[in-house]
């Protein structure tokens, strides 16, 4: 962790560009200089942009590494280390991994697993060894259609530092799935339903949730509060979703699906993530709200790369020409997530912050990644 300065760079400020240098000294940002002077034994960044490193809270990358092809398992230390690579790799300097906890195991059709704990123990155990590149951090997917929600929670504790737990109901017929022909397209195809398998998954599904459905998501708030996380709610479609989900003390809503969850959100004051891919494919692949229609809108605060790394950087500067203004697109990805998370040291160019950095450049309608640094050390 050396010192060092970074100079001839476009600052991506809080509220400005500005050509400058920006000095590191153990591991934090001792200084910001103005001006386009080069000083004496700095790295020219040739004009590069200088920002802060990415924050990403709901990311499902992990899976597929852990699991590249259905039923293919990969062992876990290799997969979190591939993983981990290719965050730094992307500009992410801080990631909350999102595991899901809740499963179907005797389900005949749609069965899953539990995962969760043990994949847990190895991304602590690899951050306690110091090989990991970026900040791991973990995100609990509270699954409220499942079977064994409360017994996987019960397996974390405070000591697990899970910063974020959100609450995950895929019933069909609501949120993500209100549009049944949606959920068919999707089970059919991926995992090969013929109709008769996709009406007994839904009957199957709705009696799960009638049982099951408001204890479950009880036993997710309440271990969200035991284990000091951050509440989110996720896939809010409709005004009475928020309410429900402003009640428990969700903090941001994941991916809301509707305009009209979505200003009911900004309305309660619940921050409004949604996904890149959403963004730059132009929209959801669900069939739900465009993120671009939130932005225009004004209704979009925080982006996640959720299934696609590469896509946060590049999402955050488009909405930076959406908007005109690439501080305000940047923050998106940087300081917004990290106010959302209560994470006070990073997501901006600030003296006395930490220096988790990404140096970039564009490149037509894409973005080069030039540099990442974490911490005041170069990861990617």
């Amino acid at each position: 962790m050396g010192d060092f300065i970074l100079g001839n760079a476009v600052l991506v400020l809080p509220d400005r560009l500005v050509r400058g240098a920006l000095v590191v000294a153990e591991g934090r940002i001792a200084e910001i200089r103005e001006g386009a002077d080069l000083p004496p034994g700095a790295l020219d960044c040739g004009g590069d942009f200088l920002a802060p490193g990415l924050i990403e809270l709901h990311t499902d990358n992990l899976e597929r590494h852990t699991e590249p092809r259905p039923k293919v398992p990969w062992p876990h230390e290799a997969a979190i280390l591939a993983h981990d690579a290719e965050l730094a790799g992307c500009g992410i300097t801080t990631v909350f991994d999102a595991l899901r906890v809740g499963s179907l195991p005797s389900r005949k059709k749609g069965r899953y697993g539990e995962y969760a704990r043990a994949l847990a123990d190895d991304i602590l155990g690899l951050r306690m060894a110091g090989v990991l590149k970026i900040d791991h951090l973990l995100h609990l997917r509270a699954e409220i259609c499942s079977e064994t929600l409360p017994e996987e929670l019960a397996k974390f504790g405070a000591a697990d530092g899970v910063g974020i737990v959100s609450l995950m109901d895929h019933t069909p017929g609501q949120r993500q799935f209100r549009d049944l022909t949606q959920l068919r397209h999707y089970l059919m195809g991926k995992h090969g339903f013929t109709e008769a398998e996709f009406d007994a998954h839904v009957a199957d599904r709705l009696a799960l949730s009638a049982e099951v459905g408001a204890a479950h998501e009880a036993a997710a708030v309440a271990a969200a509060r035991r284990l000091g996380a951050h509440l989110a709610s996720h896939d809010d479609t409709t005004g009475t979703d928020v309410a429900q989900s402003a009640a428990h003390g969700a903090r941001f809503a994941e991916f809301p699906t509707t305009p009209e969850a979505a200003r009911a959100c900004q309305a309660a004051g619940i921050a409004v993530m949604m996904g890149a891919p959403n963004l730059i494919r132009g929209g959801s692949h669900s069939g739900n709200v465009a993120a671009e229609t939130l932005a225009v809108a004004g209704c979009l605060d925080i982006l996640s790369s959720d299934y696609v790394p590469a896509a946060l950087l590049l999402a955050a500067l488009r909405l930076g020409d959406l908007w005109s203004d690439l501080p305000r697109g940047v923050a998106t990805v940087t300081a917004a997530p990290a106010a959302a998370v209560g994470l006070t040291d990073r997501g901006r160019l600030v003296p006395g912050l930490r220096a988790d950095l990404v140096r970039f450049r564009r490149h037509g309608a894409t973005v080069l990644l030039r540099g990442t640094w974490v911490a005041g050390q170069r990861v990617a």
